[in-house]
């Protein structure tokens, strides 16, 4: 919930301290954001919303091929990296501050499912994303996450130093402001696809492709702020029928690229069901100082 985040929360037109009022989260100098029935706060400021905010239909496969579980291995891997590298010796349970309390932000956390996944006993976390209608589903991943309408390209409503692990899964990656909110000693876990992820579905399809320089991009993404201390590729084989390869489809960038009534009748023409690969990197950097 909001309450359980607000104080590592900063307002994006002024940056000053933010405290919950009611259904409104003010600032001192008067400056208001109205809490959404749903429970997510928007901190977005202007007048626009980025055309990359994924759409109710997006969010809806997302859910539902997430919830499914095809991922799971996936997930798995990130709770298992996030509970290990929290600190700098990275020793089990590790990374806690004050009462064993850590912070979790989640950069694009889309309906918060990895993020709710990594929490621990006492664990916040904070799920950032542009897309209200993730958001709503993410204030309700988990009873310890606040959701908060946020661009990861804009300066991020969020505390200096704050942030004790900080994930980054399939989401833009802003390398200033992604060291401004993390401490001294606290992890960033970036994870990519790698050119194997979606196999063959990328082929059959006519799918956006990964690159193989996909790895060096995100090191120049992140530029000098931080330094990639570990790699860990985790794959796994599924097996999909129909509905699940157009909602796979239809969760991620895909959907901004393919006609609907045309992907259905080539997905048609498959196997049913399919046996597709999950192949993904996950990179952990640390802030230089």
């Amino acid at each position: 919930m909001l309450d359980d985040v607000i104080d590592y929360l900063i307002c994006p037109v002024c940056r000053g301290d933010l405290a919950i009022e009611g259904a409104v989260v003010r600032c001192a100098h008067g400056h208001s954001f109205d809490v959404a029935r749903q429970g997510y706060v928007s901190l977005l400021t202007g007048s626009g919303v980025p055309g990359t905010a994924d759409t109710p239909a997006m969010v809806a496969a997302r859910a539902e091929f997430l919830g499914s579980g095809h991922f799971a291995s996936l997930a798995g891997r990130l709770r298992e990296l996030a509970g290990r590298h929290g600190t700098v010796d990275g020793g089990e349970g590790a990374g806690r501050t004050e009462g064993g309390r850590r912070v979790v932000l989640d950069a694009g956390a889309g309906t918060g499912h990895y993020l709710a996944g990594t929490l621990g006993p006492g664990d916040v976390g904070i799920a950032l994303d542009v897309s209200k209608h993730a958001l709503r589903r993410a204030a309700r991943a988990h009873p310890r996450v606040g959701a908060v309408v946020a661009d990861v390209w804009r300066p991020l409503p969020v505390r200096d130093g704050c942030v004790d692990v900080l994930l980054d899964v399939f989401a833009p990656r802003n390398g200033p402001e992604f060291a401004r909110v993390l401490r001294p000693g606290g992890v960033l876990i970036v994870v990519t696809p790698t050119p194997r992820h979606l196999a063959p579905l990328v082929e059959r399809l006519g799918l956006l492709s990964v690159d193989e320089s996909k790895s060096r991009r995100v090191e120049e993404a992140l530029g000098t702020h931080f330094t990639e201390t570990a790699q860990v590729t985790e794959e796994s084989d599924m097996l999909l029928d129909h509905k699940a390869i157009e909602t796979v489809v239809g969760m991620g960038p895909n959907a901004w690229h393919t006609d609907p009534m045309a992907l259905r009748k080539e997905i048609s023409r498959l196997p049913n069901p399919m046996a597709v690969k999950m192949s993904c990197r996950m990179s952990l950097f640390r802030k230089i100082a």
